[in-house]
This record gives structure tokens, C-alpha cells and sequence, in this order.
């Protein structure tokens, strides 16, 4: 991309991390954010580490937000150090979730941080090791 630093490409994909996660635009997370293989950690919130594929992570993440109505993420806070072809950065990030059909309270949010390692790849600056911390959880959790 013209007139884009390396930085701004790595923050373009975090970006679109969390914009196609909200949209539920499964492709474009598979082939304009995340590598084919994964180191995948979201432990804080009871999964497992694991090394998987970008078509796993969205198949999960797919079948988590059915019946979900609305996903938002706010992130920011980016720390960023780049490594030649490799990149590592940080982010602080809020997602909450609004089910229209819950009778306990509409909302949950999630607050917590993300450590991301990217590779420069032919096709940019892709992710190829995420880690989620939970901070906290606040809301209806269960949308129930």
C-alpha cells in the first residue's frame, strides 16, 4: 500500500481483526488477517493453546456468536515493535455482544489485552500467534 508505513499495515490488520470478527466476515478474516497456521491461545477464557488453522479459529468463533444479534470491539493502545519480516504487538480491547432475546440483560463485555505476532508475508502482514488475556467480564454473561 502506498504511503502506508509497516506500522500502519500491522495496525490496518489488527484493525481488521476486529472489524471482520464484528461482521462475521469469515473469508476476508482467513485471507486478509491471519496465516494459515495459527498458534491460537485463548486460555483466559477457558480454551486451549493450541496451533490450528485460520478456518478453525473462525469456525469456532462462528459458532460462538450464533444467535448473537450485534459484536462490537473497541481496541487500541497499540505497542508495536518490528523485527524485520516478523512484528510483535500489544492491544487493549473491549468486544461486547448484545442479544436482543436475553431476558437477564442484553449485553455482556469482554475486557482484557491481545499479544500478536505477525509475519510478512507475500500477502502482507498476516497474524501468526494470538494471545487473548481476559481482564475481566461484565454482564450477562450467558446472554440468557
Amino acid at each position: 500500500m502506498e504511503n502506508f508505513s509497516t506500522r500502519d499495515l500491522i495496525v490496518e490488520t489488527i484493525n481488521k481483526l476486529f472489524v471482520y470478527t464484528d461482521l462475521q466476515q469469515w473469508d476476508k478474516l482467513q485471507n486478509e488477517v491471519f496465516t494459515n497456521e495459527v498458534l491460537f491461545d485463548m486460555s483466559s477464557l477457558g480454551g486451549e493453546k493450541m496451533d490450528t488453522t485460520a478456518e478453525n479459529i473462525c469456525a469456532i468463533w462462528s459458532k460462538g456468536f450464533v444467535g448473537i444479534d450485534s459484536i462490537n470491539h473497541l481496541a487500541g493502545n497499540y505497542l508495536i515493535e518490528i523485527n524485520e519480516a516478523a512484528a510483535t504487538a500489544f492491544a487493549y480491547a473491549t468486544a461486547t455482544h448484545y442479544k436482543n432475546a436475553a431476558t437477564k440483560g442484553k449485553t455482556r463485555e469482554f475486557t482484557g489485552s491481545y499479544n500478536l505476532h505477525f509475519t510478512d508475508t507475500k500477502a502482507g502482514w498476516r497474524i501468526d500467534e494470538f494471545k487473548y488475556n481476559l481482564k475481566y467480564a461484565t454482564g450477562n454473561i450467558d446472554l440468557v
